[in-house]
């Protein structure tokens, strides 16, 4: 009976915005459901080999469809002087969360980590549960696979599913969104300076940041109130001293599902070296491109394969003797280029935007409209750069600790909450229409 009204409450929010593409999602339940089944009967035979080879076909052959057919044939044209057409295929919304989270659920089924999903409603509400089905996180079917059939509910749990709500919310609403408005304000700007440059991949940094996290606390505190624990997608990633471990910290569950279902089958780190290298190289390539079917997405992941090597093979050591402050400048520095490569619309504009922040275009250093933004987004650059630490969270330890003070946070947690809802809901209201930058990938 759960399942059935959170399946149905699942797919109303899925196609609110594209009911067309419910047949896609629904679809792809089906025939995993029956590939599922098939490869635990034939577990341990050829044919279960077989089956679990026509689900990962058929579900990567649907995104490559999507998500990838017409940045292959653009790449085919412009390599071969072909006119084919575009088809325009327009991408069913969340399909790379979606699929990755099918894929997990056979390929356990095959490596006998998980039982076949004999109830077809569990499996469907597992796939469409609609709290991370658009972004994340990737939630694999083994860590929920319990809760499907029997999960707990508590007053203490929606508490807390709240409460991770509303600071979810207000991450994307209050810092995320007035983070955007700095970056459409460059991109409109005829003014270009040095100054105005780092302004914005500092702002597009945070705000990614702040977008994406806060859209995983929704989903996390919402699997809460329904009874579902989702695992943590990201860990104050910004603090990191290392690239190697920013990405341990930066949406977890596509990072571990690459290692998993990807790196380690692949031989992982117990290979030779150069096929190591390549498992690395391929790995990463890959990452790019779910982000997106474009060349920026794909230098982006070769951009962090190159920087992983590097530590692995050399810097690794030596940077872990580094005093903190220079680590965490290189790590936040490099981080920072990765996303303009990531936000560029294409390379040329990428390799445009870095010149320029390093000085090697020929523009000024600051001009009248970047010294006035940077007055006038001063506070909430403190306040991102502030909360994207742990700061706020030893501070509340440190205070809990003291005699009165978890009595003190008790009382203060309502008040903050309903400060948190009344403040995102005015700026709802005020704003325009900003969607999650998840939502298309």
């Amino acid at each position: 009976m759960k399942n059935g009204v959170l399946l149905f409450s699942s797919l109303i929010f899925y196609g609110w915005g594209e009911p067309e593409y419910i047949i896609c999602m629904v679809i792809s339940i089906l025939v995993n459901y029956i590939l599922g089944l098939l490869i635990e009967r034939y577990s341990g035979s050829v044919w279960g080999r077989r089956w679990l080879i026509v689900s990962v076909v058929f579900s990567l052959g649907m995104l490559g469809y999507f998500k990838y057919a017409d940045f292959f044939i653009a790449n085919v044209n412009s390599l071969t002087g072909f006119s084919a057409p575009m088809l325009k295929v327009v991408l069913p919304i969340g399909i790379s969360f979606y699929t990755f989270q099918i894929l997990s659920y056979t390929i356990d089924v095959y490596r006998k980590d998980t039982k076949a999903q004999k109830n077809l409603l569990s499996l469907a509400t597992y796939v469409a549960f609609f709290p991370q089905l658009i972004a994340g996180p990737i939630v694999r079917y083994t860590d929920i696979a319990q809760a499907l059939d029997k999960r707990e509910h508590s007053l203490l749990k929606v508490r807390i599913g709240i409460r991770r709500f509303l600071f979810g919310i207000s991450k994307k609403v209050l810092i995320a969104n007035s983070l955007g408005e700095l970056c459409k304000i460059f991109a409109d700007s005829q003014e270009r300076n040095v100054l105005f440059y780092w302004l914005y991949a500092g702002a597009f940094t945070l705000q990614i940041y702040f977008d994406f996290s806060g859209y995983s606390d929704m989903a996390i505190g919402l699997g809460k109130v329904f009874g579902f624990d989702f695992q943590e997608n990201f860990n104050y990633p910004f603090i990191s001293k290392s690239i190697t471990e920013f990405w341990r910290r930066w949406h977890m569950s596509l990072g571990t599902w690459f290692r998993d279902y990807l790196y380690i089958p692949l031989g992982g780190n117990r290979v030779g070296r150069m096929r190591w290298l390549f498992n690395i190289f391929l790995v990463w390539m890959l990452t790019g491109l779910w982000h997106g079917a474009a060349w920026n997405f794909v230098i982006w992941g070769l951009f962090f394969a190159f920087l992983l090597m590097i530590e692995k093979l050399w810097s690794g050591s030596f940077l872990k003797k580094m005093p903190d402050s220079i680590s965490h400048v290189y790590v936040m520095l490099l981080v920072i280029i990765s996303f303009v490569i990531f936000d560029a619309p294409d390379l040329s504009t990428s390799a445009e935007r870095l010149r320029s922040m390093f000085g090697m275009s020929g523009l000024p250093l600051t001009g009248i409209q970047s010294a006035y933004y940077l007055r006038s987004y001063f506070v909430i650059f403190v306040i991102a750069i502030t909360g994207s630490t742990d700061l706020p969270r030893r501070v509340i330890g440190r205070i809990r600790e003291t005699p009165f003070g978890g009595i003190f946070l008790t009382g203060a947690e309502p008040l903050v909450c309903v400060l948190l809802l009344l403040l995102t809901t005015a700026y709802l209201i005020d704003a325009s229409f900003n969607p999650f930058l998840y939502f298309r990938f």
